[in-house]
This record gives C-alpha cells, structure tokens and sequence, in this order.
C-alpha cells in the first residue's frame, strides 16, 4: 500500500472508459499489426502519473526486460482496488495500458475474476510481442493478482 492520494489513483480513464471492450474494438479496427502496436504505444502515453518516489524496490516488477513499477490503492468506500504502472519502455507502458484497462477499478474478487488470458488471446497479443515482453506482461499480471488476494 502505498501513501499517495486518492485523486491520483482514481482520476484516469483505465477501467472505465478506457476498457477491453473498447481496445477490442479498436483492434478490430486496426488493420495490421503496425497499427496495433501504435494504438498500444498511445494508450501508453495515457497512463497517469507515477510518482518518481514510489521508484522504489518494493514496487519493483521482476521478470520485465524494461523498468516496470506497480503502485495500488484499496478504496475502502467501494471496496475497489486501483493501480498505477510506470514503466521506461513505450511498448511496456501500452502494454500496462492493456493490463490497467482490464484491471483496473475493481474490487479484489472481480479483479481476481478477470480472463486476462482471454483477453490477451482475443487481441492476440502474446503471439505479436517477443517472449521477454510476455514474459514481462505476465508478470504485472501476476503481481496485480497476487495484491488482490492479498484483499480477498
């Protein structure tokens, strides 16, 4: 847990308008993979703001091949969890983009509930990035999963 405000956590577009329904959509829009990947290098220029203090080994993403940090805040009103991500690879912050957009503003249990797997099938996107980035998608994945059970 981590000590920033809740406006920074709450105050973006991932989770709710910016949802897979909406990267979906897009992607089927989306001709070709060069496309796709500009899409997601957009959605990464979305993200909000990660605290330069927050830069810290506790909130460290292992098992990325770029810099990724993960910070989450417990909205104890709704009960849902919000994250932010940062990352210094444009790729991986579309790529954290991704995981936000599915993750992100959910209670633990709905979060736990998510077919993050689904999701990467259905844009397939595993098969469109090297195995060091899916590697490092599945890892964000896991360290959001492995906060949530931690609420559950």
């Amino acid at each position: 847990m981590t000590t920033n405000t809740h406006a920074q956590f709450t105050q973006n577009d991932f989770g709710g308008p910016i949802n897979t329904d909406e990267i979906l959509d897009t992607f089927e829009f989306l001709d070709d993979w060069e496309e796709r990947y500009a899409y997601i290098i957009d959605l990464g220029k979305k993200l909000p703001e990660f605290p330069e203090s927050e830069k810290i080994e506790e909130n460290y993403v292992h098992g990325c091949q770029s810099q990724v940090w993960l910070i989450h805040y417990l909205d104890e009103k709704s009960g849902k969890l919000y994250l932010l991500i940062e990352s210094d690879a444009l790729i991986v912050r579309g790529l954290a983009a991704v995981v936000l957009a599915a993750m992100n503003a959910k209670t633990p249990a709905e979060l736990l509930a998510v077919d993050i797997e689904g999701l990467f099938e259905k844009m397939d996107l595993i098969r469109h990035v090297s195995p060091t980035r899916g590697n490092g998608l599945r890892s964000m994945v896991k360290k959001v999963q492995r906060i949530a059970e931690q609420m559950v």
